[in-house]
Order: C-alpha cells, then structure tokens, then sequence
C-alpha cells in the first residue's frame, strides 16, 4: 500500500480511508494511543491501538525515538487536539529506541544540552519548526531573485583573495606539516603548495560576484563564508551562509531599494506559508521571556516583529545623523549604553536596536559611513570622509543586511589597496573590471543565519543552523 504523509492525512478529507503511514514516536499513552511524526508537518498525528490485541512485547517497543509503520482506518477525531486519527490494524516496529539511552524525551531540554546532541535534535518540536522554517526562508530568497531577473553565481569557496582585508581566514593546504618546505629566507613556500600559492577558505563571494554582474548585469551567490575568527558568543559562527547581490548600474539608493524589497518579499512568504511553526516558535518564546526581567524581554512578539518589517515603510538615515540621534538619547545621557557613541566608531547592536525600537518604531537603513571603518571595496563619497555604504536594521537583531556602492573608480580602488595594504598583484583581476568597461554597480550581503534568528526568534546563532561550527567545536 502507498505510504501516506502526517500533512496528508491531517487532511479530513480522507476519512474513511484504509491508509499506511511511518513516523517516529513521540509519545505512547495507557497502551493505548501512540503520538507519532515523519517531519512533514509539525502537527503529530494520533495512532489508536488496540491494546487488547496487540502483543504486550510490540507494545514495550512503542517508546519515545522509536520508528514504526502502521496501517489502519483513518477517521475523525473524538478527542481534542487533532482532526483526525488513526485506527491501527497493523503495526510494525522498524528500528526500536532504548529509553535507558535514548537522550531526547518529552520534556524541556536546554538548548545546551541539545546542542551536544546536534545530531538528533532535530526531532524536537523546536528544531522541527526552527529548520522547516530555514528551509523556507532559502526557498522564498532562491524565488525572489529568480523572479527579478537574477543569475546565481557559484563563486569559489577556495580562494586566494580577502574580500574583507581583516585577515581572520581558514587556510587551504595539502603541504607536510611535520616538513613544511621553505623559500632561502624561511619562509613557508607556497609555491610548493597545492594551489601554487597561499590559499584560503572564503569569506565572501562578494569581489567574484562583481566580476560575473560586469556581463551578467544582475547575479547573486548563496554560498557557505567562513571566519576564523575566535569569537565564542551567541552571534558568531566560524562557517555560516551569505546571500550576496551585484547588480550593475544600481547606485546606493538603488542598493536599498533591493535590499527593502527582498526583505519584505521573503518575510511576507514565510508569514504566508508556515503560519503553524511561527505560532509555536512565537509561543516558545513568549514563555522563556517570563522568567527574563521586563527590560530584557521583546517589546513585539515574534509574528508582530515579522510584521513590522513587512509592513512599514524603512527610513533612511545617515551614520552621522545616527550618532547625533544617540548622543542625545536619554540612555546615552544616562550612561546606559554599554559602548561608546562617537563619529568614527562603529555602531553596535545595542544603538542600532534603540534607533528601530524606540526612536523611528520602523525598520531603520544606515548609510554613508566613515570610510575608515569600512572595506576597501566601497564607493568613496565626495566629502573625503564617508563611504557610499548602508546596513539595514530591523528589531530584535540590530544589523541585517550590510552592503555599499563599489568603487568603479580604477584610480581610487588602488588608492584604497594602498591604504588597506592589499598588494595590486592579489587583486589584478578585480581591478581589470575597473580598467575594461567600468561602470557604477552596488551589492549587499545578507547573512543568512541572521535572517533565520530574525524569523525564528531564536537568540543563539548556533541553534539556527544544522551543524554549528564554533572554536573548539566540530563535532558532527
């Protein structure tokens, strides 16, 4: 017999019906009724089983973690909490679960604890919506682009460049570490290498992307980053995922606009499309949020935070009106920022999260910052002092979106390599585009992890992705 889905059969519409479906359980009570899912819906879906005729040594087997298949009539519900059920004929159990052992129960667990258990944690309710949720957010990115006349480009994840300049990279290598050989002067010889040169995990797609939007005029990358950066807090990940656009012609406003688009298009999908994981991962954080201190909590709720972004217009102000802002702030005065406020300093989430939620009450972008704290790559503005760049915050996360105008000026980019100390021989091929064709083009980079807490209101970074990648950790 075909092999029914949960999210088939939660439909009534197939009352009556003889059906098969397999899952794993999640509860089994009094002998009686077994609770099971197959991760098509986060809705279980109730088995009712004969208990009377059912041998006690099956029923032993039916235990939290185990896999079944069961065969029955499908019929509507009596009880409360589900629409329909089935009536179990026949029942197999296909791969058992000792309970002794068995570390996921029906209960609480920490995200802690879970994290350790990277591997299962899937089948928790939590993680069940946290991921079918990352799933939908890659789907709804994938369709807005290709619906705007996008090209995904698959650039490199082994590189030789730095599209950052910071430094903080992964490297490449196939050299014998117990005989790394050496240039005259000691130095390791790259040349010897694999690659014929130092080579390097990536941490953008970004100066590759602009390379393919010189031809393509409009492409995007959605591609593995990677930071090896000794960062061990609750925002930061040595492998995460970037959504990245280049679009030819576009200038700085034209940049913002995307990015406002994008944003609204995705979120509204996500409303539209996982009504049910919202209203859990909602409910879940509204409840860890009564034993935090009322300051600490989120003014919105997760779905109203959603809707903020989606439904109100995004202001646009500059850095420097930004620190203006918050210098007369009554936190500010008040010493309740824990960073200072200053021209030149960048800002942190603590000031970017007061400017959304209590100056403007609206999605906020940032533009024109000093050029000083910022890539060598961004457009120089005509006061000699800012950048043509712009970052998008929303509530609850601060920054979200980080992008710029580029530097299509071929005198001014090698200027720029000058003062970031980037040798014009690592990045010939970057600056070819500025000396063939050259032409104004903007870009953005969304981290992906960022957008999935946002959705999700999840606060720690490592439980919105499948398999974390922090220092010391690589388990799994």
């Amino acid at each position: 017999m075909k092999r029914h889905t949960i999210s088939q059969l939660l439909d009534t519409t197939l009352a009556g019906e003889e059906v098969t479906v397999c899952g794993w359980v999640r509860t089994f009570r009094n002998d009686q009724f077994l609770s099971i899912n197959d991760g098509s819906s986060l809705s279980n879906l109730q088995l009712v089983v004969d208990r009377d005729n059912t041998d006690e040594s099956l029923r032993k087997r039916l235990t939290t973690g185990a896999a079944i298949a069961a065969t029955g009539t499908l019929i509507e519900s009596q009880g409360k909490g589900q629409a329909t059920e089935l009536e179990v004929k026949t029942l197999e159990v296909l791969g058992d679960a000792d309970p002794e052992v068995y570390p996921i129960q029906m209960k609480r667990h920490t995200m802690e604890f879970l994290r350790e258990k990277a591997h299962l944690r899937f089948r928790t309710s939590t993680f069940n919506a946290v991921f079918r949720l990352r799933h939908g957010l890659q789907y709804a990115i994938h369709e807005y682009f290709n619906q705007n006349g996008f090209n995904m480009l698959h650039t490199p994840i082994v590189t030789g460049s730095d599209a950052e300049g910071a430094g903080e990279m992964f490297q490449v290598t196939t050299l014998d570490l117990d005989n790394v050989p050496r240039t005259e002067d000691g130095a390791v010889d790259h040349g010897a290498d694999f690659f014929g040169k130092a080579a390097n995990l990536t941490v953008s797609g970004q100066l590759e992307a602009e390379l393919g939007a010189m031809a393509l005029g409009k492409v995007y990358t959605f591609g593995p980053t990677f930071r090896a950066e000794n960062s061990n807090t609750s925002r930061h990940l040595a492998e995460f995922w970037m959504i990245e656009p280049e679009v030819a012609f576009n200038d700085l406003d034209d940049n913002m606009d995307l990015a406002e688009d994008c944003l609204r298009f995705v979120l509204t999908r996500i409303l539209e499309r996982y009504p049910a994981e919202l209203e859990f991962l909602a409910k879940r954080e509204a409840d860890s949020e009564k034993q935090l201190p009322a300051d600490q909590r989120n003014e919105m709720g997760l779905i109203e935070r959603l809707r903020f972004v989606t439904e109100n217009p995004f202001i646009r102000i500059s850095y420097t009106e930004a620190i203006d802002l918050l210098r007369s702030s009554k936190p500010f005065k008040k010493k309740k920022f824990k960073y200072p406020v200053e021209w030149g300093v960048d800002l942190q989430s603590e000031h970017e999260r007061w400017l959304v939620e209590k100056k403007f009450k609206q999605p906020v972008i940032l533009t024109d910052y000093p050029a000083g704290i910022k890539a060598f790559y961004m457009r120089a503005n005509d006061d000699g002092k800012t950048v043509a760049a712009m970052d998008v915050l929303v509530p609850g996360i601060g920054e979200l979106v980080g992008g710029s105008q580029r530097e299509e000026r071929l005198d001014r980019l090698q200027q720029k390599c000058a003062d970031f100390n980037i040798p014009e021989d690592h990045v010939w091929w970057y600056l070819d585009t500025r000396r063939f064709g050259t032409a104004p083009h903007a870009g953005f980079g969304l981290g992906f992890e960022r957008l999935v807490m946002f959705a999700t209101g999840m606060t720690n970074i490592r439980d919105v992705i499948p398999f974390p990648r922090t220092p010391l950790n690589a388990e799994f």
